[in-house]
């Protein structure tokens, strides 16, 4: 089969496409033709070496799959040849990528596609979706509340702004120009905030007359972790899908924050839990079917064998929504 291998860890120039050996299906897994896949911010870190659990080189890279079962394993019920699916299967250690024609995938990760969505479509969702989702579980929201979300127009950000707007609460989130506004009021959102226009005091006073937000969801990290604190009211709840940084959690302690770190690929790298992601994405296509949820795509596509500038155009910041690779 056709894949890009990732020959050495560092920039794009180390993809090279080439002839690999078809996958075959192991008990309790899936052989599944993928038709389209994503790129995330996590294959950006492990291409460029930065993350403990890339897979050896020559490996493939991508763990988003939308696709068609061509073999069922020993074990696996509830899947059959000819199935179209979608989950969050790879591109780690010990795990094929989905920067390929072929992938086997653990059933349990797995879901049927959503019956509303093209294969490009449904390729943007596995990740961000699982992401957005335990980031509200893990801080409890409910229809009462006031959130922030940073971000409404990346992949986690427009994932979890849908999903604030299903569960009922208010919500407010950033934006980097006043061109995403309308977007993100499209996606669910009363209240926006260009963050290059207003402090993080500013907006608190604007919107919760000094209050703070009860929960804040930073899908950006860095410096706006912190901010995040700063935005958040006292016993508020934080999630981060970025943790990566050094911070001073005196705001978080004198404010009775609760603080949740999400990485989804945890179930993957200890093989634990991994019913979870399937049971999530069951619950995603069904709100996805219900009309309740859309995935935001970025205009340009790719192909396998343009791969490479898939990975530039994520870095570049110029995205809107998610970045697809079309492999059909």
């Amino acid at each position: 089969m056709k894949a890009q291998l990732l020959t050495a860890f560092g920039g794009t120039e180390n993809f090279q496409l080439a002839d690999v050996p078809k996958p075959v299906v192991q008990d309790g897994t899936l052989l599944i033709r993928l038709a389209a896949t994503s790129v995330n911010s996590l294959d950006i870190k492990i291409r460029e070496g930065g993350i403990s659990v890339a897979p050896d080189l020559p490996g493939i890279l991508g763990s988003d799959i939308a696709g068609t079962v061509e073999a069922v394993g020993a074990g696996v019920i509830g899947f059959a040849p000819g199935d179209e699916v979608y989950g969050c299967a790879g591109g780690i250690r010990g795990f094929g990528g989905t920067l390929a024609e072929y992938i086997v995938a653990d059933a349990r990760l797995m879901a049927p596609k959503p019956k509303t969505l093209s294969m490009l479509e449904t390729a943007a969702l596995p990740l961000v979706s699982i992401t957005a989702w335990q980031g509200l579980e893990r801080a409890k929201t409910s229809a009462s509340d006031h959130v922030l979300v940073h971000g409404a127009t990346g992949g986690v950000g427009h994932v979890a702004l849908q999903l604030v707007r299903v569960i009922g609460a208010r919500i407010a989130t950033t934006v980097a120009s006043n061109g995403d506004s309308e977007t993100a009021r499209r996606l669910g959102a009363d209240e926006v905030i260009n963050y290059h226009e207003e402090t993080v005091e500013q907006y608190v006073d604007r919107l919760t007359a000094g209050r703070g937000f009860d929960v804040v969801f930073d899908t950006i990290g860095g410096k706006n972790l912190e901010l995040s604190l700063t935005a958040a009211g006292s016993n508020g709840r934080v999630s981060t899908t970025n943790g990566r940084t050094t911070l001073d959690l005196s705001e978080a302690h004198s404010k009775g924050l609760s603080f949740h770190v999400i990485f989804m690929m945890l179930p993957l790298i200890e093989d634990r839990g991994r019913e979870g992601h399937g049971k999530i994405l069951r619950d995603v296509a069904r709100l996805v079917d219900d009309g309740k949820l859309r995935p935001l795509l970025d205009a340009e596509r790719f192909t396998l064998s343009t791969a490479p500038d898939a990975h530039r155009r994520l870095q570049s910041g110029k995205a809107t929504g998610k970045i697809v690779i079309d492999l059909s």
